[in-house]
């Protein structure tokens, strides 16, 4: 212990003057948005805030920064780079202030799905497996999502830290490339737009054009499955905290989960891996089964985070420090 916490707090011989490729990251989409909002000051709902925040969140780096300088070891490297990802939850549903002022485009997800399926598998998943151990096991797959990132991450840390920095790269630059894509493609997923035109009318067939409903309402169905778990409470608690009528295609949840489980590959660790595997089958399902996202959101997510992993591995090679 004394020697790690030694190592934690030794003076780094060549510290990085400059900013982390994660924080060039995050400032990239950071004035990207900033743009967009300037651009659609008058249209945005809270144009105003999202200004701020952005300056609040630009002189936080700073500051930082700032200590690293003054103290560059691996505590404040650590910081910097666990802030970074702290702040993804503030990020997320900001998009939906920006999408929010394009046309929904649910009608069309919910269409394909029917076309390609013959039905809406995030409507007859639940009701086909409706016990409350099967609910509960989908709820604790679901609610595990956060925690895979905090251990892959930390793993890196304390473990393989020379590749750290890369691996924090590589998932937070997984997240800003989810959320432009949630910016451009303004899909909210079945809690929401089945709550908006009845799950009757869904079991019809029938998928309306709901244009800027989400706009003005943000109700979304309760998860389905076993109401008195402990895991359908941490799920129905997060979606109250944070959830927005966004960020569904793709399923960012199974793209990030992806990126992580190759992460967790890449150390060697087999071990590590295998012990994440059945939180990560189970997320992958629990996507669709709680009515988060359509199947092809899920499938989506799938490809998309095997192409983000690989080619951001590649990237990583130059960006980031060892």
């Amino acid at each position: 212990m004394f020697k790690f916490i030694k190592q934690l707090f030794a003076i780094e011989k060549s510290p990085k003057k400059g900013l982390l490729a994660l924080e060039c990251v995050m400032l990239a989409y950071l004035v990207f948005t900033l743009f967009i909002v300037f651009f659609t000051y008058t249209k945005a709902q809270n144009p105003d805030a999202m200004i701020w925040g952005r300056i609040r969140i630009a002189v936080i780096t700073a500051a930082l920064w700032g200590v690293y300088r003054m103290l560059p070891c691996r505590f404040t490297r650590f910081t910097r780079i666990v802030v970074q990802l702290a702040l993804l939850s503030w990020w997320y549903p900001d998009t939906y202030e920006i999408n929010r002022m394009l046309p929904n485009l649910d009608h069309l997800f919910a269409s394909w799905e029917q076309s390609i399926f013959g039905c809406q598998p995030a409507l007859l998943f639940c009701k086909a497996m409706p016990w409350h151990f099967f609910s509960e096991l989908m709820d604790l797959g679901y609610a595990s999502y956060y925690p895979m990132i905090g251990v892959v991450v930390l793993f890196y840390f304390f473990f393989r830290y020379r590749e750290f920095e890369r691996a924090a790269f590589v998932v937070l630059a997984s997240f800003f490339i989810y959320y432009v894509v949630f910016i451009l493609v303004p899909v909210v997923g079945p809690t929401f737009y089945y709550k908006a035109v009845g799950v009757n009318e869904i079991a019809k067939g029938v998928f309306p054009n709901l244009h800027d409903y989400f706009n003005y309402y943000q109700d979304c169905l309760p998860s389905p499955g076993y109401k008195d778990g402990i895991f359908y409470h941490f799920v129905e608690s997060a979606k109250a905290a944070g959830e927005r009528p966004t960020a569904a295609f793709p399923s960012s949840h199974v793209g990030v989960s992806t990126v992580l489980m190759l992460l967790a590959w890449h150390t060697g660790n087999r071990r590590f891996l295998y012990i994440l595997l059945p939180f990560y089958i189970l997320l992958c399902f629990a996507t669709v089964y709680i009515q988060a996202h359509y199947a092809i959101d899920a499938f989506a997510g799938l490809i998309t985070g095997v192409a983000l992993y690989f080619l951001l591995m590649a990237v990583s090679k130059r960006l980031v420090s060892k």
